[in-house]
């Protein structure tokens, strides 16, 4: 049962890497890639992860530390155009395990939701508007846009998802790691600043 979740990591953490996708999906595909039943026992997202952190350690470690910087440049970038939204990064491009072809996924805690579509409209930004589950299963708005990251040369997404700001305290608790599951620009400052001292 164990080896045949640790495959299923294993599929799904290059689906995660190579094409970007989201955990929930690259489990779902590496179901059928490897052709078992849909009821399968799929691995924990905290497999996963270490999947993802092997598979960069085994096959991306001269490209991926650069791709990362840029990802969280753009990301403080946008991080301090919408600083009046308390923005805080989550996802690959916090936790360090993006890669060229990872979105960006910004956390905006505001007191009117609506507020941030106006925010946007206010600064010329072009979005788009979906609902998303949130990280405590609610359904949220995602405003997203495409915008060119110079250092890599395309394009990437970036995804506002707006909560509500009651919504901010529960999104500091720590992972079962101890660690925080998203940063504000401060923490993402600092994460760069010890990137480059490594």
């Amino acid at each position: 049962m164990e080896s045949v979740k640790e495959e299923i990591a294993a599929t799904a953490a290059r689906m995660v890497v190579e094409e970007g996708l989201e955990y929930g999906p690259a489990k779902r595909r590496a179901l059928k890639q490897l052709g078992l039943a849909g009821r399968s026992a799929l691995p924990d997202n905290e497999q996963i992860e270490q999947a993802v952190e092997e598979y960069i350690a085994l096959f991306c470690a001269d490209t991926q530390p650069l791709e990362l910087r840029a990802l969280r440049e753009l990301a403080l970038t946008w991080l301090e155009r919408l600083q009046r939204f308390r923005p805080h990064l989550g996802g690959a491009v916090w936790r360090g395990t993006a890669t060229r072809h990872s979105d960006i996924f910004i956390q905006l805690f505001c007191d009117d939701p609506k507020a941030a579509e106006i925010g946007l409209i206010d600064l010329g930004v072009r979005f788009e508007v979906a609902s998303v589950t949130g990280f405590q299963g609610e359904t949220v708005d995602a405003l997203s846009v495409h915008v060119r990251c110079q250092a890599l040369g395309e394009f990437v997404g970036v995804h506002l998802l707006v909560y509500d700001f009651d919504d901010l305290r529960g999104a500091l608790k720590p992972d079962a790691r101890g660690r925080r599951p998203r940063g504000d620009a401060v923490a993402l400052r600092n994460l760069l600043h010890d990137a480059a001292y490594e």
